[in-house]
């Protein structure tokens, strides 16, 4: 039996979040990135099971009304974006695919090969742009995770509040008062 073909056309202008309903159900998530088409590579089991200890580390320390969400679309200026883990304030709607950025206390990437470069320059600066008032990289060392915290500086980027490896478990106060301890995630 034939398989049925798709008869896709991009459109003759930049992407617009509209346009990512017209596209086929295929698995893939589509970002938007100044009004161009991108198409991250499926992460690994690895990755997964590190952003699912991240979310859990984060949902067990959530203050009431606070929400940690697994790849939740985000408006970015120019475009939409699916972090990894997406940290929405006590109110924000429930009934979202794109979260605003008004909603987001943080964002988390977990860096892979196929993704280092975005999610050390391309995301932060959109993000940053979007105003969400804090980020966290977090990359696999040598002896296990690291988180590298940022914050939102006057509004347009993001300076270095410091790293968390697995070795020095530390209190911070992004999104809230937590101790964060990468030992506990999966190397």
């Amino acid at each position: 039996m034939a398989r049925p073909t798709y008869e896709w056309r991009p459109p003759e202008r930049s992407w617009r979040e509209q346009d990512l309903l017209d596209l086929p159900e295929d698995g893939n998530r589509y970002e938007i990135i100044d009004g161009s088409l991108h198409v991250p590579p499926p992460a690994g089991p690895d990755h997964h099971e590190l952003a699912d200890d991240i979310r859990m580390a984060l949902r067990q320390t959530a203050p009431d009304g606070w929400r940690v969400i697994r790849e939740i679309g985000v408006r970015v200026p120019g475009g939409n974006l699916f972090p990894d883990i997406t940290v929405l304030k006590p109110g924000a709607p429930r009934d979202r695919m794109w979260a605003d950025p008004a909603n987001i206390a943080l964002v988390v990437e977990v860096e892979s090969p196929n993704s280092r470069r975005h999610d050390r320059f391309t995301k932060p600066a959109l993000y940053a742009e979007a105003a969400i008032p804090a980020y966290w990289r977090v990359e696999r060392g040598d002896f296990g995770p690291v988180v590298y915290r940022y914050e939102l500086v006057k509004g347009v980027h993001y300076d270095l509040l410091g790293t968390v490896g697995p070795d020095d478990p530390v209190a911070v106060g992004e999104p809230w008062s937590m101790r964060l301890d990468p030992s506990v995630w999966p190397r």
